[in-house]
């Protein structure tokens, strides 16, 4: 009997399961994840008596799930976890200022070093031969994902002990907990440690209203990701990048409309299902983002955009620059310097370096055209104000992601060639008949964007108060429409890169 047990097991369906395949990452969107995570989730509630051994466990599953998706590399995360912990311990115990310096230093140098060693190598050896006319091979270097959001969470973590902001963590197990927590590894939020320390000692346990938010959200991120972001990226935005000179001005236009909407659904909804998924376990994430296109100028889209990277970039880079308390010139210049390392963050191309310099820009010349252009007192609040204010700085927005998309600037100088010398609105028309679903989920996508906050808070309230039967029947229909509408081949999450 055993040994036609043993017969019937399929060993190869075994191991792909258990090892890494670049083919198919374990990611939010897979079917497997989901019957992992039902899995995980049982035991995770089974061992709510036995919070030490709980906490193994999601350690253990954590860096399994890391494994999926980037292999060998999830030993460098934990080979950071225990580098932080040591650093963390020491630094608590020092009194003097060198010595404690020195140790962020230290810490700052191993994380920049190890960004730099996987991200930046290759950039700047294509760099070298193109300028030198060189022909030095690039390296083959295998990118962990998810690397630039913990090692910026290992930064602020000493960081926040040096400014005596936070203790060091009790014990390795609480740390290690911190840092490999599954839901924000791979494309965060960038979740910072005296925020979520505090959680972890006070054992938390997932309240129904928890719970029932969180099923929201992880819905309204699959839909986000799934029948918005990836629907319109494979059936238009990626046609019209490919190759701008074969589509008119129009078309060109909606393909920079489309990626914009396409980037933030595919963000957001990681976001959503990340702090969702957080909140299943009794754990509580900051929002990540606060619906962008709203913004009236840079400064407020930035406040809106990926809030904690734009926050962690003002508290470690842009105030320790010297932040707006050094005159105008300087906080200029601190807004670019900083907004063109957040570029250079995203990815080893000069693209991401260029958006980010055209948001510094942009950030400067918002902040001094404020000091000097007053608009009339009769005007401030209207509507048409408003209106005017969020047109104006989406289409900067629309612009920025331009750069941002683009392989390389020829691109961006074909799709402006065409916006501007050859549009066409007059095929609107036809562009409608002939992509009338895209145009279907680019608007709806827009119009979930743009309903009042609100509505979503209104929607949870109202799944809370649903009976159980009717919460799993709307999750069951949610589900069955993400797999009849998702692509027969995995789309990552664009973040995954970063």
């Amino acid at each position: 009997m055993i040994l036609n047990f043993l017969d019937n097991i399929d060993f190869n369906r075994i191991s792909d399961l258990l090892l890494y395949d670049s083919r198919s990452p374990l990611l939010f969107n897979t079917g497997l994840f989901l019957i992992l995570f039902v899995f995980f989730l049982g035991v995770y509630r089974a061992m709510r008596s036995r919070s030490r051994l709980r906490m193994i466990f999601v350690i253990a599953f954590s860096l399994y799930f890391y494994y999926k998706s980037s292999s060998w590399c999830c030993f460098i995360l934990l080979g950071v976890c225990i580098s932080d912990y040591l650093l963390g311990r020491l630094l608590g115990r020092l009194q003097t200022d060198w010595k404690r310096r020195a140790v962020v230093a230290v810490n700052v140098i191993l994380n920049v070093g190890m960004l730099f060693s996987f991200k930046y190598v290759n950039l700047l050896i294509e760099t070298f031969n193109r300028f030198a006319s060189a022909d030095f091979d690039v390296l083959d270097i295998f990118l962990p994902a998810g690397i630039s959001f913990f090692s910026f969470r290992s930064i602020s973590y000493i960081v926040d002990i040096y400014r005596r902001q936070l203790a060091p963590a009790r014990n390795f197990i609480d740390y290690c907990f911190f840092l490999t927590f599954f839901p924000p590894l791979l494309a965060g939020p960038v979740v910072r440690a005296k925020d979520m320390l505090p959680q972890i000692y006070a054992r938390p346990e997932a309240t129904r209203e928890q719970v029932c938010r969180g099923l929201v959200l992880i819905m309204f991120g699959l839909v986000k990701k799934v029948i918005v972001a990836d629907y319109i990226s494979g059936n238009f935005v990626d046609r019209i990048f490919d190759n701008p000179s074969l589509y008119s001005g129009f078309e060109n236009m909606l393909g920079a409309v489309g990626f914009t909407l396409q980037l933030y659904c595919d963000f957001s909804g990681y976001s959503d299902m990340a702090i969702g998924i957080a909140l299943l376990l009794g754990y509580e994430f900051k929002d990540n983002f606060n619906a962008p296109f709203k913004a009236q100028n840079p400064s407020d889209f930035w406040r809106r955009w990926h809030i904690s990277l734009s926050t962690w970039l003002r508290d470690y880079l842009y105030i320790p620059l010297g932040g707006n308390r050094k005159g105008s010139a300087r906080t200029y210049l601190n807004n670019f310097m900083t907004m063109v390392i957040g570029g250079l963050w995203h990815g080893a191309s000069w693209m991401y370096v260029l958006w980010g310099a055209y948001h510094g820009v942009l950030l400067a010349v918002h902040k001094a055209l404020r000091g000097v252009w007053r608009i009339p007192d009769g005007l401030k609040g209207t509507p048409v104000v408003r209106f005017a204010n969020i047109a104006l700085t989406f289409t900067l927005v629309v612009i920025g992601f331009t750069f941002f998309r683009a392989p390389s600037l020829d691109t961006v100088s074909d799709m402006a060639t065409q916006i501007v010398g050859s549009f066409h609105p007059e095929i609107a028309s036809q562009f409608v008949s002939s992509y009338m679903m895209i145009v279907v989920v680019m608007m709806t996508g827009y119009v979930m964007h743009f309903t009042p906050k609100s509505w979503s808070m209104a929607s949870v309230r109202v799944y809370t108060a649903s009976p159980l039967l009717i919460q799993s029947l709307l999750l069951a229909i949610v589900l069955f429409i993400i797999i009849q509408t998702r692509r027969a081949d995995l789309v990552p999450f664009v973040y995954l890169q970063y």
